[in-house]
Order: structure tokens, then sequence, then C-alpha cells
């Protein structure tokens, strides 16, 4: 039971769903062998559809991860969690019914089995958390709900998992090795961050087209890094959109820690990173601490200004000077207005991606490089003997000097400028590394 990166638009769906707190996000986890979905004590931690590839025997699926379900639930984000779970329904080729070993059948739990037998879609019930021989009768109650198939699990310590997958994929068609993708054809992986209730989740949907994050005007509705691939113009594009990072000693409940350390861990495996800012509230102190998040990263940069549409066409390039004054260190990324609601701007975000995304991975040859040395003028304490460029994302020069390991700052930026210049490299950060010739 493995995640492994394949075109889920082919695969059979496997859709987890149950009330809130049953173990949605341990189960998803137990099966790609990961740590996509936030897991933790506290009801509801799981509000956007999780996806992820998994395979068991060969047989490869695409697995959902909803939010906790509540029929008939008032509240703004219960409902739009229902309507992220039932667009994953509508796809499912195989349900998994997640039930509560621990507790009694609930009306929550009989609501929800009412509505997955109205879908007339193959449904299997697990129940979870049955951890002990002894416990394993007590699962056999849960048949009053009326699914013919039950199976015992934990979860937590992965037992029943093999009965439970070889039942639900039984019918998937067998690989016999996953594929690999075509060289060259690798997806820019994007992720979106910034503020709590900047407009992140408004812009995946603008991006992608279509309601794929929960948006509501309720501060920290992300709590997961939710993802989409889309292609555009021949090129594959992943976009992460992560939960909003709040300052250190901020987070009180443990969600929001734990999606603060997920957020940055996706900025780490992103290859550009797109900051979101609110155009209504300008640049704030919080805003520079998350950008240099990626900025000590080493990740590209895009810095999207949000809600320009409260603003008009004035005031760009004051904004933008503001900007540029209190994140002096972000002086090579990009900036765009958007409107993320209105869809004004958004499409012009591909371009800059992939131009960041073009320009972290770009090359220059020893020859090159050897020449641009001869055009240097660093001062007359520096000799620059030569240069190499030994990494990309984000390029890495390696310059031999006779001073040593400690190029002065004024030496690095004055290198860095330069290159720039010769070179290109908008979007991204420059390393770079000093030693003795």
């Amino acid at each position: 039971m493995a995640e492994i990166p394949v075109d889920s638009t082919t695969l059979p769906v496997v859709v987890i769903v149950g009330r809130p707190n049953v173990g949605k996000s341990t189960l998803f986890n137990a099966i790609t062998g990961t740590r996509r979905s936030i897991v933790g004590d506290e009801p509801g931690i799981t509000r956007d559809r999780i996806q992820g590839e998994a395979s068991y025997h060969g047989r490869r699926f695409e697995l959902i991860d909803t939010g906790g379900i509540i029929q008939n639930d008032a509240d703004l984000i219960p409902s739009q969690i229902l309507k992220q779970a039932r667009m994953a329904l509508d796809r499912a080729s195989q349900i998994i019914f997640l039930i509560d070993g621990r507790t009694e059948i609930t009306g929550a739990d009989r609501d929800l089995a009412m509505m997955l037998r109205r879908l007339a879609k193959p449904v299997t019930l697990a129940v979870n958390k049955i951890d002990t021989p002894s416990r394993e009768n007590l699962a056999h109650e849960f048949h009053d709900l009326g699914f013919q198939d039950l199976f015992p699990i934990s979860a937590e310590h992965r037992t029943g998992l093999d009965d439970l997958l070889a039942h639900v994929t039984r019918d998937f068609p067998a690989a016999l090795e996953a594929e690999e993708p075509a060289a060259g054809k690798h997806p820019i992986k994007v992720a979106i961050i910034g503020r709590p209730n900047v407009g992140k989740s408004t812009l995946l949907n603008a991006l992608v087209g279509a309601e794929r994050s929960i948006v509501s005007p309720i501060p920290g509705t992300t709590r997961d890094a939710v993802d989409e691939r889309i292609s555009r113009h021949g090129v594959e594009f992943v976009f992460v959109d992560t939960a909003g990072i709040r300052r250190k000693g901020k987070t009180h409940l443990m969600a929001e820690k734990l999606s603060v350390v997920m957020a940055r861990r996706h900025i780490r495996m992103a290859n550009v990173v797109v900051l979101v800012l609110d155009s209504a509230e300008g640049v704030v102190g919080l805003d520079a601490t998350i950008a240099g998040y990626a900025h000590e990263e080493g990740r590209a940069v895009v810095v999207c200004v949000n809600k320009w549409d409260l603003h008009g066409e004035q005031g760009k390039r004051k904004f933008s000077e503001a900007l540029r004054e209190q994140l002096k260190f972000l002086d090579y990324a990009p900036v765009v207005f958007v409107s993320a609601r209105t869809g004004s701007g958004v499409k012009g975000l591909f371009r800059l991606i992939e131009r960041a995304y073009g320009a972290a991975s770009k090359r220059v040859t020893t020859g090159e490089l050897n020449r641009f040395v001869e055009t240097l003028e660093p001062g007359r304490d520096t000799k620059i003997y030569y240069m190499t460029q030994t990494s990309v994302r984000p390029p890495t020069f390696v310059v031999f000097t006779g001073e040593g390991v400690n190029l002065h700052f004024s030496t690095e930026r004055y290198l860095i400028n330069q290159l720039r210049k010769r070179f290109g490299f908008e979007g991204t950060p420059i390393v770079i590394k000093a030693r003795r010739r």
C-alpha cells in the first residue's frame, strides 16, 4: 500500500466518508503510506477533500478523504463539507463508509447510511478502532445500517486493511508496473501560501475553474493542503492550497499548529510559491514572515496581490513601491494584481509561474560563466578567478576567490545582480558560495 505518482484521470476512485472524528484521515494516510491528511483528536479537522493515488497488489486507484459529514447542519462550513463530499461521491467507483466501532450507532450514522444507499453505488462498511480480538464481535452490530459488506479494522494499527482493500479493489484492473512519467514532463508543483482569509482558496478555484476548495468568510477555513492537477497549453501544474499561516504563538488549536507545519512542508516540496497578499490590508509584518519561509527554502516566488477589484486600475505603482520596500529580500519576485473573486488577472499567473520555474531550473555552462567573470569588477579587495554552477532550484553558484569562504555582503549582492542582468533568473533566489582557489 503505497502512494504512486500517476495520472488520476483514468483510475478508479475510492471515497472515504463518515461523520467527524471516526478516523478517516488516519485510514487515508495508512492506505496511501503518506501523511497527506492532518490527524488529531479534534472533530472536524479535515474540511476539504484530500486526494492521493494508491496501489494494492498492482491495482491502482485514486483515494479521496472527505471532511466529516453531518447531515442537515446549518453551519456554513459543515454544509460546504457536505458539498465537497458530494462532488467526490459523484466520481466514486467504491465508497468506504467508516464507522467508530467504540461507539453505538448514532443518528448521524443512520442519516449518512440513508444518503449513501440512495447513490446506488458499492458501499463497504469499515468499522474502525477494532484493535483487540474481543472487540471484533461488536463490529457485527453495525450490520443494522443495512450494508452487507462489513470489515472490522484499526486504521491506527493498520490491522484488517488487507481484507478491506482486497474487497474494495477486487474489480479494479491490475497493472504490471507503475508507469514512469515521460522525461521532461514532470508537472510544476505550485504552493499557494499566505495569511488566513487573503483569498487563497478562491484563487485556487479561479485557477482550476471549479469549486475545489471550501471558501467562507471565516478565517482559517482551509486546514489541509488541497491539491489540484491541471494542464494548460501542454504544461501540467499541480496547485496546492495550503492552510493560512499564523504567527508563532497565535496558533492555539492543535489542528492549526499542524496546518502551519504542513504548509511549511508543502513550501519545501513546491517548485514555485505563489504568495497571496490582501490589497485591502496592504503588506503587514506576517506577510514578510511567510515570504521569508519561501525565500529561506530557496523557492521561486510569484507575489499575487488579491482583491484588486476593490481599487480599480489606479494605485498599482504606489502599492508595488511599498511592497518592494517591505519585502526587500523578494526583489526578484514578479508581482501580479488579480481579483480571484472575478477572475481578473488570474490567467496571467500561469505565464509568471512557468517563467519563474524556468528561471529556477536554468543552467549556465562553465564556459559562459568564465566569460561572465571576465566582465566583473567586484572591487579592489576581491579577486574572482572563476565560477561554476553546482545545482538548480535554486540556481547555486560556487565562486573561487583568493579570500576564502566569507564573501562580503556587498560583493555577494553585486554578483547576484550581475548574474540577473546577464542571464535573467527572474522569480528565483540565487545562492552564492565562495571557495578558496
